[in-house]
């Protein structure tokens, strides 16, 4: 009996000695998704902590490009270095291709993306936009060669007609909605989109004003504006990362102030209406 009881006291005490050192294991918890995780960040806090504001922007001609030195400038550029210089911090420009622009400012690879970009209900679903700090169109440019007298958006809207654009901008998505029935051909950037209409490989070319007529008054032999003005009006806004509304907060009220200025009508001016500034790329 006494051995009954001393065996099942050992067994009841080594069960509790086991229990005790394994216990159940408390299962690690799920990381939140990048998405959450970035939304929780305070961007503006953020930037004011590291002393530089980063922002993300691709090359469209003027709103930025690169002067003869090597140094990005143009209206973006313009206007993200007064930002910076008002938030009191360092501004660090980080040139990114069009297409992956959303998805790197999703990722933190920069702060805000103040790169000419047109606000829709589509990318709106994606990122945040402020208030717009400039408004732009739609402008079609054609080939004297291949084109020539044609004085409506109708007459493009035809088969043989084809069209270039730069490939994933609001130029693509207006080119595709008044000419259906073109074949329209995108490219990776603006560059080769206009060679394509000066070569003659292409009727005309869609892109946001002014860059058609410019290239109309750079190449009078080879093109011309078959529309004037612009077929269609544009908001611009920053984007930034969903969930950060102090960011967008401060980002609104700056543009409020500078508009009200009317340094932002002042920088337009400049770089849209003028020509001024061709002097610094050659």
């Amino acid at each position: 009996m006494k051995k009954s009881v001393w065996g099942f006291l050992t067994i009841l005490l080594s069960a509790l000695i086991f229990f005790a050192c394994t216990g159940p294991k408390e299962e690690p918890k799920p990381e939140k998704p990048l998405k959450e995780r970035l939304a929780a960040e305070n961007g503006i806090e953020e930037i004011m902590k590291r002393g530089v504001l980063k922002v993300g922007f691709d090359t469209f001609v003027p709103w930025a490009m690169k002067d003869k030195t090597g140094r990005f400038t143009g209206f973006e550029i313009d206007v993200a270095s007064r930002l910076a210089k008002d938030m009191g911090v360092a501004v660090e420009f980080v040139p990114t291709e069009w297409n992956g622009i959303i998805p790197a400012l999703l990722s933190g690879k920069f702060d805000v993306v103040i790169g000419g970009m047109g606000i829709t209900p589509e990318r709106n679903l994606k990122v945040n936009f402020t208030v717009p700090y400039d408004y732009t169109g739609m402008a079609i440019a054609a080939s004297k060669a291949l084109a020539p007298g044609l004085t409506s958006l109708e007459a493009f809207n035809k088969p043989e007609i084809t069209i270039a654009v730069r490939q994933g901008t609001t130029a693509e998505k207006a080119a595709r909605k008044f000419f259906p029935n073109a074949a329209i051909r995108a490219f990776a950037d603006e560059a080769p989109a206009v060679q394509e209409v000066l070569d003659g490989r292409a009727h005309a070319l869609v892109a946001s004003a002014p860059l058609p007529a410019q290239q109309a008054i750079k190449n009078p032999e080879r093109l011309y504006l078959p529309v004037s003005g612009t077929f269609t009006k544009e908001p611009i806004g920053f984007a930034v990362k969903k969930g950060d509304s102090d960011t967008l907060n401060y980002f609104d009220n700056w543009i409020r102030t500078v508009d009200a200025e009317g340094w932002l009508a002042e920088r337009k001016h400049y770089w849209f209406e003028t020509d001024e500034w061709e002097a610094s790329l050659k």
